[in-house]
């Protein structure tokens, strides 16, 4: 699990204009004109074509939990892929990104301040190029904690140093411990 792929996901999923499919039949349905036949769906689910057959025509209506979990992901990864590009290209352009955490943030700074990194919930708007760094970096497949990283340099800048009103000698906020994270569009 990915703590902010994920996040980065779930908020572009807000921004949906009509819910993904719901039944197994349904969703089953969505892959296989997705992915353009019954084998192909097959494979990507680990479960024979037959199977994949049978959800199609409805003869069998509740997957097993583990199948039903890979079910959904799949179809919420592939549903609306233009509304999900135009909420990113919104949010790199225009919008910027809004997030919502709860970490412990310290920093690196002069001798004689108070850079002990502290249990902090800060939910701050960060401006369109961070979140255009963001998704950039998740579309290229960034590790969690280049993710991180990338986040932590926007909290520096927004938060800690104001867009370079304060706390200017300020070198590296350090994000750990994340107990929540949230993204919003």
């Amino acid at each position: 699990m990915t703590l902010f792929g994920d996040g980065l996901e779930q908020a572009v999923q807000k921004a949906f204009t009509r819910p993904a499919p719901k039944s197994a039949g349904a969703q089953m349905r969505y892959l296989v004109k997705q992915l353009k036949g019954t084998r192909a769906v097959a494979q990507m689910l680990r479960i024979s074509q037959r199977t994949v057959e049978r959800y199609v025509k409805d003869q069998i209506k509740k997957p097993r939990p583990d199948l039903g979990a890979r079910l959904e992901a799949e179809v919420k990864k592939r549903w609306q892929p233009q509304i999900r590009a135009k909420a990113r290209r919104r949010a790199a352009t225009t919008g910027g990104i809004v997030i919502d955490t709860r970490a412990r943030i310290g920093y690196t700074a002069p001798i004689g301040t108070t850079d002990d990194g502290r249990l902090r919930h800060l939910t701050v708007a960060l401006p369109p190029q961070y979140a255009a760094r963001l998704f950039d970096a998740q579309q290229q497949g960034a590790t969690d904690q280049q993710l991180q990283q990338i986040a932590a340099e926007a909290l520096k800048d927004v938060y800690f140093q104001d867009s370079g009103r304060r706390a200017g000698s300020l070198e590296e906020v350090r994000f750990t411990d994340i107990e929540h994270i949230e993204f919003d569009l």
